[in-house]
């Protein structure tokens, strides 16, 4: 190890956790206020998107993301699931990554997280799709997670009943929490429906497991326990009124029965025949009647799950969790579920219960979230793929996805194949040393993660970018351009205080300052591409940069 980097090292372990207070936001948006705000409703900061920003003040840049085109994906079309078929002898040595692995998919969510101007709609489809969980360890075609993936850019700005009933009859969620060809009840075939997905749609997807407060506080008993939000019948009530759903039929089909085998470009269709006609128990005391069709339960359990109390700040918290800080206040909460309620003003009009605008705009607004001097407990560490996005685009980089695609892997998150359908991380784990306090990108980011990015950034920072894979149609590599960087080192003050603008938004500690200015002057000063790679790389170790407050 060199003495450079043993002095590195030994800045960073000398840096402590950043200081929190709190503070309301003076009335015209200042360059670190702007900075700040696009941490939190974009992959990052650029110097264009901060101008923006800047003019328009938060809620005007929100409404023009509202209102721009989506990024989408492209380049996944059908293929037969059958991979002798698809990639026959003679056919290309990237066949089968490229259309049996999610590469793909987890390229172009990258680039276009990178380069695409729909920010807002990217992070907040990321953000659904960490709490919603199809993961590529079971849905490995690329056409079928990029089809579920767009249920959220679709549905990022519309209404999250749309997006729990997209959701279900989504064949990607069927082939992953088994709802596809789940059958009524047979005693002498010894068939029960399936009760995974009705579980995980109650425990994860929409109330969790207890009753909460409208600002998410747990309502308790008289024991002082928490009261559960459903019960054993409750989730069978759901399996059974879930039941008669199978794959839509494939292209050139000459059947459409029920059992049709897995297709992933079209919602699953139903079948009356297979679908348990009886009475169900579902939420709220609420009884489904029997005899109804298939489609009219299912649209009456979603139904009944959309209006349960606990889904706004359930889902509120999750949200403002994933975008502004791991530990919200309950009043924050309570703001953001009184929005999901229709309890907020959009373009004039109160807005309807579910409503993604107004449940966006109560989160990324709220003084909590905007204020310059964040309050105790503000803050959250940020999951690796922010990490390296935040990066780029705060430095001026660019990138075809490929590279930040497989260091997000080797950082514990490769996008779009958590291990389960928790997640990456759940969002009550606890913070390290301080089990009352949540911190759910620790689930991921520990020692062996730190190590690991250590060797990330050396690569990013190292002023000549990661070449072009050969392989890969059009692709163009990664590389953050350390020119400008280069000539401020030669004065490390001028050095250090581009990096607390660019990296930190004008917020970085005394004491950090203190020790970028020392390892910026490491290096001779005959040679300031190594002063500016030193002085970054610890920037971007930083805890005060890997922790968002």
């Amino acid at each position: 190890m060199t003495l450079a980097r043993l002095c590195l090292l030994a800045a960073l372990t000398s840096l402590s956790w950043p200081a929190l207070a709190n503070d309301l936001p003076p009335s015209t948006m200042t360059e670190s206020e702007a900075r700040r705000f696009l941490g939190q409703a974009s992959f990052g900061p650029t110097d264009a998107s901060v101008t923006d920003v800047m003019a328009r003040g938060r809620a005007a840049w929100l409404s023009s993301q509202f209102n721009l085109a989506n990024s989408d994906f492209s380049g996944v079309p059908y293929v037969d699931p059958d991979s002798s078929k698809g990639c026959p002898t003679g056919a290309p040595a990237t066949c089968k990554r490229d259309n049996y692995t999610l590469f793909p998919v987890q390229v172009q969510f990258f680039a276009n997280a990178v380069n695409q101007p729909d920010q807002l709609r990217q992070r907040t489809a990321l953000a659904l799709s960490e709490i919603l969980v199809v993961s590529g360890n079971v849905i490995k075609l690329p056409n079928a997670m990029a089809d579920y993936q767009r249920i959220f850019l679709r549905n990022a700005f519309g209404n999250f009943r749309d997006v729990l009933k997209e959701v279900t009859l989504s064949p990607a969620m069927g082939r992953f929490l088994n709802m596809a060809n789940n059958d009524k009840p047979s005693p002498t075939k010894g068939i029960e429906p399936n009760e995974n997905y009705a579980r995980e749609v109650l425990q994860l997807f929409s109330i969790g497991l207890s009753q909460l407060n409208l600002d998410g506080s747990l309502q308790l008993d008289a024991k002082g326990q928490p009261i559960p939000s459903y019960d054993q019948d409750t989730v069978e009530g759901f399996a059974h009124a879930f039941t008669g759903w199978t794959y839509a039929p494939r292209p050139g089909a000459t059947k459409n029965k029920f059992g049709n085998p897995s297709y992933y470009d079209a919602p699953m269709v139903a079948f009356d025949d297979h679908h348990d006609k009886g009475t169900k128990k579902l939420l709220s005391g609420t009884v489904l009647p029997g005899g109804q069709t298939a489609q009219a339960d299912l649209d009456a359990a979603i139904d009944n799950i959309f209006n349960h109390p606990n889904v706004g700040p359930f889902i509120g918290r999750q949200l403002i969790q994933q975008l502004v800080t791991a530990n919200p206040s309950p009043a924050y909460v309570l703001r953001v579920a009184t929005a999901f309620n229709g309890g907020a003003l959009v373009n004039g009009q109160r807005s309807k219960r579910g409503d993604m605008k107004a449940v966006l705009t109560a989160i990324l607004t709220d003084a909590e979230a905007a204020s310059p001097q964040a309050p105790a407990n503000f803050g959250k560490l940020r999951e690796p793929i922010l990490q390296l996005t935040h990066l780029l685009r705060s430095m001026g980089g660019v990138s075809d996805g490929v590279w930040l695609r497989s260091q997000a892997a080797s950082l514990g998150q490769t996008v779009y194949s958590p291990a389960s359908v928790f997640n990456f991380f759940p969002p009550d784990y606890d913070l390290p040393d301080n089990p009352s306090l949540d911190g759910p990108a620790f689930g991921v980011f520990n020692a062996s993660a730190a190590f690991k990015l250590s060797g990330v950034l050396q690569t990013a920072l190292n002023g000549k970018g990661v070449a072009a894979d050969a392989s890969v149609p059009g692709a163009t590599g990664t590389k953050i351009d350390l020119a400008r960087w280069q000539a401020l080192a030669t004065t490390p003050t001028s050095l250090v205080a581009e990096i607390n603008r660019v990296l930190f938004a004008g917020r970085a500690s005394t004491a950090l300052q203190a020790a970028l200015l020392k390892a910026a002057q490491i290096a001779p000063a005959t040679k300031p591409l190594d002063r500016a790679k030193a002085a970054l790389f610890l920037a971007a170790m930083s805890p005060e940069y890997l922790v968002e407050n």
